[in-house]
């Protein structure tokens, strides 16, 4: 099981990095859950969602600076963890952004994730995404939510306009 869930993790990676959220599907169970610093979502499409409406924003806004690498991918029992380390151009001001994630995971007993949390330093992330405002309000409440709020909204957004 552990060398099943460690390819999982590799497999969501390895196509993530090749903006193929088609790849990536298989890899989440129906109920699966994801948060990290944005997003809180539940179930496979609103996760699914997610990873499309990125990949789709990327593919056609920013593909020539996208560079995905993963890293310490291990799995015990059914939890496992990575690293991965995204580089992109943030749509919404046209910066240049480095994030660097640690990644957790619990999964299922036929090796989907149903289980994925990322931990990222949200006010680094957003000095490079938002510039001057993410310096200056970047580890306020404030300014957390109204990412969250926005991020959130244009999921919704891109789910409406999405079959499935």
């Amino acid at each position: 099981m552990q060398t099943q869930n460690r390819q999982t993790i590799e497999n969501l990676y390895g196509a993530f990095a090749r903006l193929d959220a088609d790849g990536m599907a298989p890899c989440y169970a129906d109920d699966a859950q994801f948060d990290d610093e944005v997003f809180s979502l539940r179930g496979k499409r609103e996760v699914m969602g997610m990873w499309r409406m990125l990949c789709d924003g990327v593919r056609t806004k920013g593909r020539d600076d996208w560079k995905l690498e993963f890293r310490d991918v291990a799995a015990e029992g059914a939890s496992g963890q990575a690293h991965w380390d995204a580089y992109y151009r943030f749509t919404a001001t046209g910066r240049l952004v480095h994030n660097s994630i640690d990644a957790k995971f619990d999964f299922d007993d036929q090796g989907r994730i149903r289980r994925h949390r990322d931990r990222f330093d949200f006010w680094l992330w957003s000095r490079q995404a938002l510039g001057a405002p993410g310096a200056v309000l970047g580890w306020t409440p404030f300014l957390r939510n109204k990412v969250r709020g926005q991020a959130n909204a244009n999921l919704q957004r891109f789910l409406a306009k999405t079959p499935g």
